[in-house]
C-alpha cells in the first residue's frame, strides 16, 4: 500500500469516526419560554376600561430603552390583584377619574437588565430627566435599583389617576431634549395623568408619597389614588406614590421569569 494509500484510508476511518459520534450525539432542544401559573391574568380580561401605558415596552424610561422580557405592552398581575383593581375603578370612574397603569408584572430577567445599566456609569442618558440630582453610584444605596423586585411576584403595579375624558398623549422621541421628573407638571414630559407632583420613576424624594413638600391639588391627587387602593387591600411603598402591593400576595416568596407577552397569560 502506498503512503498515500494508507492516508486517505486513515482519513476515511476518522470521517466515519466522526459521523458515528454526531449521530450518537443527541439533538439541541431549545427550551421553551416559561408561562405564568393559571393564578396570573391581563388585566385587559378582568377590566378593559383601566388605562394602561406600559412604560417599559418603549424607550420612555430611566434607561432610555425598551427592557429585556417585555414582548408586548400589557398588564399582567395575580387574579386577586387585577380583581381588587377592578373594583377601584369601578369606584374611581363614579368620581370621574380613570386607573391608569405603569408596570405591572415584572420578569426577572428585566430586573436583571436594571441591575447592569446601574452598574454602566458611563450611560446616563436620561438622567435629566429621571434622576437628575442622584448620582447613578448611589443608585443600590440610595434604594432606587435592586436584585430583586417586589414586581417579580406578581401582586405589585404601579399606576396613577387620569381625569375623565382623558386626553390622548404623544410618544417619546428618543434624543428629544429632557426636563426633570419634578418640575412642574406643564415642563414635565406630557402625561395624561393628573398632577402628583412628579413624573412616574422620578428618582428624588420629592416622590415619597407624603412628603411635606408636597401640598394642595397635588397632594390630594396622590391620597385619593392612595386612600382608594389602600381600602381594597394595597399597601403603599412610602418611597415611590406610584407603588403599591396588594395583600395577602399569592406568592410572596416566588420571583418570576417568564415575559410580559399574550402567550405567558393564554388560556387563563
Amino acid at each position: 500500500m502506498t503512503g498515500m494509500n494508507r492516508a486517505l484510508r486513515a482519513l476515511a476511518t476518522t470521517a466515519a469516526a466522526l459521523l458515528a459520534l454526531t449521530a450518537a450525539a443527541p439533538a439541541a432542544v431549545a427550551r421553551p419560554e416559561p408561562k405564568a401559573p393559571p393564578e396570573f391574568v391581563d388585566l385587559r380580561s378582568v377590566d378593559p376600561t383601566i388605562i394602561t401605558e406600559m412604560r417599559y415596552t418603549t424607550a420612555h424610561n430611566f434607561m432610555g430603552e425598551p427592557v429585556d422580557g417585555y414582548r408586548q405592552p400589557l398588564c399582567i398581575l395575580t387574579r386577586p390583584a387585577a380583581l381588587a383593581l377592578r373594583t377601584a375603578q369601578r369606584s374611581l370612574l363614579r368620581q370621574g377619574y380613570s386607573l391608569k397603569v405603569y408596570d405591572c408584572y415584572r420578569p426577572q430577567r428585566a430586573v436583571d437588565h436594571f441591575v447592569r445599566w446601574a452598574k454602566d456609569l458611563d450611560d446616563q442618558a436620561m438622567k435629566g430627566e429621571f434622576y437628575p440630582q442622584v448620582d447613578k453610584t448611589r443608585l443600590f444605596e440610595d434604594g432606587y435599583i435592586a436584585e430583586k423586585s417586589g414586581h417579580s411576584r406578581g401582586s405589585t403595579v404601579d399606576l396613577t389617576l387620569v381625569k375623565l375624558p382623558a386626553l390622548p398623549t404623544r410618544a417619546y422621541e428618543p434624543g428629544e431634549e429632557l426636563a426633570p421628573c419634578y418640575a412642574a407638571q406643564a415642563e414635565r414630559f406630557p402625561d395624561n395623568s393628573v398632577d402628583m407632583g412628579t413624573g412616574y420613576d422620578c428618582f428624588d424624594t420629592l416622590s415619597h408619597t407624603d412628603d411635606v413638600r408636597v401640598q394642595g391639588v397635588q397632594r390630594a391627587n396622590r391620597q385619593l389614588l392612595k386612600g382608594t387602593l389602600t381600602g381594597l387591600g394595597f399597601v403603599n411603598l412610602a418611597e415611590e406614590w406610584w407603588h403599591f402591593t396588594f395583600k395577602p400576595e399569592l406568592f410572596p416568596e416566588t420571583y418570576f421569569d417568564f415575559p410580559v407577552s399574550r402567550r405567558s397569560v393564554a388560556g387563563h
